[in-house]
């Protein structure tokens, strides 16, 4: 039977998760990355977060200077109490000790300090400052050594913060028992942050590099979630009733209503219906069946208003309760970020109809488009996990063409559903067509109606005539 080592929570939204639990309590570790990665705020965040846990926590820098400059940048974040300052966590600088008197008095000064302070949590923020100090590998080597016996003994965890990149094979690299690096990397014209454990040993910890951001909140990470959600959290249940589409006419064309905890694309061009068609999916909303709107093109007022244009009420869902919407403006968006964010959301109100108004709003904020596969992927199993039926919308580039396209093959086989609308030019006259291509484990009807927006929002009506070329939007009688 596997033995669990006690852990050290560092209260970092997402930094657990990744570490596979925490920080091992007693263990040490390398906190490293370029001036501005983001470092300090992040171990500063666990020191808070321990102390107001109830443990003392000692933070030892190699400031020449006082730390008001450092306390007056904290100030501007939240997880900073000034109160706690000298009851909990208490800080000192060892520059002077170590200037004249070297690596050794250094070690002597933590170690009465750990005792007199009976702290649980050592930050020694100037590693290579401490590296440049001693004279042979050796040295440095010795000099981590102590301090992690000196903690270890009182159970107290390390962290050993470094301002730039050490390499695997350095001698502080061997010594410690983990190694978070953090990035601040130029993609195109924008940064964007990302963690990396580099070392964890005796912990399973999430591999790969995690995008995080710094707000005044601190420090969240968003663990890739292709890996946070590698098997879903849950076993879905395929065989419950089917979900009415509360789309006059569609049920009659997918086998009597859309399969519970199903995914449903929708894509065509601008203009074919695929809003008004989620919107009306979202009337059916109730405190039995709450919604959520997750869009990327419209404001949350502007949605209400085009809903009363088609006679749908979804202010009065809002106000009740049953339906909620998520606005994610197309500007500089983090894609786990967005991954993670729908699915706490969807946890927290027990979500049964969801409308991802935009899938292309992932794509747009995928770093590296090659894993969208993999991100999709575990998105949609854990929304059927959840009992979550979706309907998403794909826009086509094309308003007219001689071919068409769905989203990328590997993508459209992770989906149960696909349903195509767009707008066919008839007599120089536009209409608009659904055609449903595909029902996971169900019958349906393969055949080409017209649809209507009217006051009852988007309705099926008849089947199209017969017309050549329907489904490119190029209609042709013969």
């Amino acid at each position: 039977m596997a033995n669990h080592l006690p852990r050290l929570l560092t209260g970092v939204p997402g930094l657990d998760q990744v570490l596979g639990g925490g920080l091992i309590e007693g263990a040490s570790y390398i906190v490293q990355g370029s001036p501005g990665a983001g470092k300090t705020i992040l171990s500063n965040q666990i020191a808070f977060t321990s102390a107001a846990g109830g443990r003392k926590v000692l933070y030892v820098t190699l400031l020449a200077e006082t730390h008001d400059r450092l306390f007056q940048s904290l100030g501007t974040l939240d997880f900073f109490d000034q109160q706690q300052l000298g009851v909990t966590i208490s800080y000192v600088s060892v520059f002077q000790t170590l200037r004249d008197e070297g690596l050794s008095a250094v070690v002597d000064l933590l170690r009465k300090e750990i005792r007199r302070q009976g702290a649980s949590l050592l930050v020694f923020d100037g590693l290579l400052n401490a590296r440049d100090r001693a004279d042979t590998p050796l040295d440095v080597k010795t000099f981590v050594a102590e301090v992690q016996s000196q903690a270890a003994f009182v159970g107290c965890t390390v962290l050993f913060l470094a301002s730039t990149r050490v390499s695997e094979d350095s001698p502080e690299h061997t010594m410690v028992d983990g190694v978070l690096e953090l990035h601040d990397e130029l993609t195109g014209v924008r940064t964007v942050r990302r963690l990396q454990v580099r070392k964890s040993r005796g912990s399973g910890a999430m591999g790969g590099y995690h995008q995080f951001e710094i707000s005044p909140r601190g420090v969240e990470i968003f663990p890739r979630l292709e890996i946070a959600y590698a098997q879903p959290s849950e076993n879905d249940d395929p065989e419950s009733p089917r979900i009415p589409s509360k789309v006059e006419g569609l049920d009659d064309l997918i086998g009597g209503g859309l399969p519970p905890g199903s995914v449903t694309l929708l894509f065509g061009p601008s203009g074919a219906g695929k809003t008004a068609l989620g919107l009306n999916f979202l009337s059916g909303a109730s405190s039995d069946q709450p919604a959520l709107l997750f869009g990327f093109y419209e404001t949350p007022r502007r949605v209400e208003t085009k809903a009363r244009a088609l006679d749908l009420d979804l202010h009065s869902l809002m106000e009740d309760g049953s339906l909620e919407m998520i606005w994610n403006p197309m500007v500089e968006n983090l894609l786990d970020k967005l991954g993670h964010r729908l699915l706490q959301a969807v946890k927290m109100r027990g979500v049964k109809r969801l409308f991802i108004d935009g899938l292309g709003g992932f794509e747009r904020a995928a770093i590296s488009p090659s894993r969208l596969v993999e991100f999709f992927a575990a998105l949609t199993n854990e929304l059927r996990a959840m009992g979550v039926t979706t309907i998403a919308t794909w826009e086509l580039r094309d308003l007219f063409g001689p071919t068409v396209t769905a989203p990328g093959s590997e993508i459209s086989s992770l989906l149960d559903n696909l349903i195509m609308l767009r707008q066919v030019d008839v007599g120089s006259k536009y209409r608009r067509s659904i055609s449903v291509l595909k029902v996971r484990d169900s019958a349906f009807q393969p055949v080409i109606h017209e649809v209507v927006i009217g006051n009852n929002g988007l309705s099926v009506r008849l089947p199209l005539e017969p017309l050549s070329g329907a489904s490119t939007g190029l209609a042709s009688r013969g």
